[in-house]
C-alpha cells in the first residue's frame, strides 16, 4: 500500500500524526469498547515484552495518556504491531468518514487498478496497516472510491511481511498456487519472502521510497508497466 499505491509521505506525514493527535480523545471515548479493550490488552503484552528486553518504553498504566505515549514510542520506531495498527485504523475511521482525511494515491494507480480488474485480475492488498485501515484508505482517496477494484485484504494477522509463511497463508486463502500470484512491494525483504513462498515479484520504485539493497527483483516505476 504505502510506497506502491500510496506515497509514503502521506502515511508518515498525515496518517500517523492524525492518529496520534486524536488518540487521547478516542481512548477517552472508547477504551471500554470490547474491541478497543482487546487491542489495549494485546498492546500491554507487547509493552511487557519491551520492558523485559530492555527496550525502555514509556510507562503504560490505566490512564489513556500512557497508552498514547506508548503509541508515540511505537510510531517513532515504525513498529508493525498488530494491536497498534488496529487502534490506528479505528482512529482513522472517524477521519475518513468525516472527510478530514483523503488518501493520496499515485496517479497511475486508479487507472491501473481499473484495467487489471477489467481484464479479470483479482487484486488483493497485504499491508502492515489493519484491514480496516486498508478498506478506509481505498474507499476515501483523492481519486474517489477505489474499493470496488479490491477483492481481498490481508494484514499482519496472517504473519510478518518478511516471513514466507505469510505469503503461503495468503495463497491458501485465495485458493491459488503461489506461482499464480504476483506480489508488488517497495521493500526487497518482503519480496524475498514472497519469492521464497513461490510468488512472482516486482520491486516498485516510487518518489520518496526508501532506497533498497540491490536485488534480482524486476523494477517498475509505475503500474502502467504491469499488465498493460
Amino acid at each position: 500500500m504505502e510506497g506502491t499505491t500510496t506515497p509514503i509521505g502521506f502515511v508518515y506525514k498525515t496518517m500517523f500524526p492524525y492518529a496520534l493527535s486524536h488518540a487521547g480523545e478516542f481512548l477517552q471515548q472508547h477504551a471500554s469498547d470490547a474491541d478497543v479493550c482487546a487491542d489495549l490488552q494485546a498492546l500491554r503484552k507487547e509493552h511487557t515484552a519491551d520492558v523485559h528486553t530492555g527496550a525502555n518504553p514509556p510507562p503504560f498504566n490505566d490512564e489513556p495518556d500512557s497508552a498514547v505515549a506508548y503509541m508515540e514510542w511505537l510510531t517513532a520506531r515504525d513498529r508493525k504491531s498488530t494491536p497498534f495498527k488496529a487502534l490506528q485504523g479505528k482512529i482513522w475511521q472517524a477521519g475518513f468518514t468525516s472527510g478530514q482525511l483523503r488518501a493520496d494515491v499515485f496517479e497511475d494507480a486508479p487507472r491501473s487498478l481499473a484495467r487489471w480488474r477489467r481484464h479479470g485480475r483479482k487484486i488483493c492488498i497485504f499491508s502492515s496497516g489493519s484491514v480496516l485501515a486498508q478498506k478506509l484508505l481505498f474507499a476515501h482517496t483523492v481519486s474517489g472510491d477505489l474499493s470496488e477494484h479490491i477483492s481481498g485484504y490481508f494484514d499482519t494477522t496472517v504473519g510478518n511481511k518478511t516471513d514466507a509463511n505469510s505469503y503461503q497463508k495468503i495463497a491458501d486463502a485465495l485458493k491459488k498456487n503461489p506461482s499464480e500470484i504476483l506480489f508488488i512491494s517497495d521493500v526487497t525483504a518482503e519480496l524475498d519472502a514472497a519469492k521464497g513462498a513461490g510468488m512472482e515479484t516486482l520491486l516498485c520504485v516510487r518518489p520518496g521510497n526508501r532506497p533498497q539493497e540491490p536485488s534480482n527483483h524486476r523494477v517498475i516505476h509505475s503500474f502502467d508497466e504491469v499488465f498493460p
